[in-house]
């Protein structure tokens, strides 16, 4: 303007700088407050991304541990088969074809040469049990985690239909089982807290984890103990088929109850291998989901506490364009109320002293227009 003092485009309008400012308050606590579902939602993204990344990256790691430490051996033993059966064809003058059919022959023998009664009641049983804990799983040919395969189109149908209820009946059972084992491991542990007359006497899941996974480590060795003593194993071999079996991976290579008629014979054996089996899996699984549950509530710690820390600044935000809201929000009312009674009472003679420079000594900007009229209106009450 000619005086030297900018009109500020509120004054304008008739509104006071204070009316637009604390509506942009409000406009940008709304867009802080809409941003916080989208901002959730971008690191939930990230997260599953980064968890895709490290598990591909997991895969490919143990592709590479493993084919070093296996290819050579794989090597190895296929030159020393393939000169022996060599040797095999040299001896008898056999061909090619039947020397195939021989093997074949053989593998087809192997599931019924462990047990006279392989599909009686315990070993029906047995198999049940491996087929809805999904501890079996296809092996090498035909033979497969306790050689029992259905061979009939109508076994075949059943154990598909038998599996659909029997696994999620398993998996329900082993959760409810794994909650009790907690509550009673937090029992105890609280009690010997009080006990020693800690101060905190809470029971954390770290707490339980640690304690889930040494019990877990004790049934694994005692377990890898009793079938190194009936399968004649070395005690490595045993606590690896302990693992295999408890984690319900299930390969195949290494099978208990298939030596002398031992699902006949041996009762014994056979009850404690799936009494091991079903408190192993509980144990197992119950420190497992311990691991996977801790993870998801540090997940939602981490998204809980970032949704604090949006709503601060929310808050915050609303605080810095004067702190003049409250929680039903009567203040900013009475605010717009006064600012928009002083734009209506602004004059035109008002508007032309708003524009004049400031004097000097006084603390008005130069572009504060409502500091200039403010002191316009307070000389006019002077005068007066």
């Amino acid at each position: 303007t000619p005086g030297g003092c900018p009109v500020h485009w509120s004054v304008a309008l008739g509104k006071s700088p204070a009316h637009f400012k604390h509506r942009l308050s409000i406009r940008s606590a709304a867009a802080t407050a809409a941003a916080v579902p989208q901002a959730k939602m971008r690191r939930q993204n990230i997260r599953t991304l980064a968890l895709i990344v490290v598990t591909f990256t997991y895969l490919l790691v143990g592709a590479v541990i493993f084919d070093v430490i296996e290819s050579g051996h794989e090597i190895e033993a296929r030159q020393i088969y393939l000169e022996e059966e060599q040797h095999w064809k040299t001896l008898f003058n056999i061909s090619d074809e039947i020397f195939e059919n021989i093997t074949d022959l053989v593998l087809k023998m192997k599931p019924y040469k462990a047990s006279s009664e392989q599909w009686k009641f315990y070993g029906a049983f047995y198999f049940s049990t491996t087929l809805i804990t999904t501890i079996g799983s296809p092996c090498n040919h035909t033979t497969c985690y306790g050689h029992s395969t259905p061979k009939t189109r109508t076994g075949k149908v059943v154990c598909m239909l038998y599996s659909l209820v029997g696994i999620p009946l398993c998996i329900v059972m082993f959760q409810s089982i794994g909650e009790r084992l907690n509550a009673l491991i937090t029992f105890i542990l609280r009690s010997l807290k009080r006990l020693f007359r800690c101060k905190n006497t809470d029971v954390s899941q770290t707490n339980l984890i640690v304690v889930s996974i040494n019990i877990g480590t004790l049934v694994l060795a005692a377990g890898a103990a009793l079938f190194s003593h009936y399968e004649s194993w070395n005690y490595l071999d045993s606590v690896y088929y302990c693992f295999i079996t408890l984690t319900t991976v299930g390969f195949g290579d290494m099978v208990a109850l298939q030596k002398n008629d031992q699902l006949k014979n041996r009762p014994d054996y056979v009850l404690f291998s799936l009494v091991f089996i079903m408190a192993g899996l509980t144990v197992v699984s119950s420190a497992m989901n311990l691991m996977v549950l801790r993870f998801l509530t540090m997940n939602t710690e981490d998204v809980r506490r970032e949704e604090l820390e949006q709503a601060a600044a929310a808050r915050e935000a609303i605080r810095l364009e004067g702190d003049v809201i409250n929680a039903n929000g009567s203040v900013l009312l009475a605010m717009q109320a006064r600012t928009d009674a002083e734009s209506a009472a602004t004059t035109p003679e008002e508007l032309e002293a708003a524009s004049k420079p400031a004097p000097a000594g006084s603390d008005c900007l130069a572009s504060d227009c409502w500091c200039c009229l403010r002191r316009y209106r307070q000389s006019r009450l002077q005068r007066q």
